[in-house]
C-alpha cells in the first residue's frame, strides 16, 4: 500500500493542513482523503505542489508497504 508522509512533513516544516490547503488550493475534504489514503489517484499536480510546499522529493513524500503475502507469488502466477 502506498501512503503519503504528508503529516509528517509538516510537522518537519512546521506547517499546518490549513496553510497547505490554502496555499495548494485543495478543499479539506479531498486533502484528508489523500492523508487517510482514501483515493485511488493522485494527480501529478498535486504531487509537485506536495513536493514544492513540503519541500520535499517524490521519494520523501510517498511510502510503500508491503504486505509479505503481497511479495510472493504463486507458480501459476509466474508462469503466466
Amino acid at each position: 500500500m502506498v501512503k503519503l508522509n504528508i503529516v509528517e512533513l509538516l510537522k518537519k516544516n512546521n506547517k499546518s493542513k490549513y496553510w497547505l490547503r490554502q496555499n495548494m488550493n485543495i478543499t479539506s475534504r479531498n486533502l484528508n482523503k489523500i492523508i487517510r489514503g482514501e483515493t485511488t489517484s493522485i494527480s501529478f499536480k498535486y504531487i509537485e505542489d506536495f513536493c514544492k510546499y513540503l519541500n520535499c522529493t517524490p521519494g520523501e513524500l510517498f511510502n510503500l508497504n508491503v504486505d509479505e503475502k503481497d511479495m510472493y507469488c504463486s507458480e501459476k502466477e509466474l508462469n503466466r
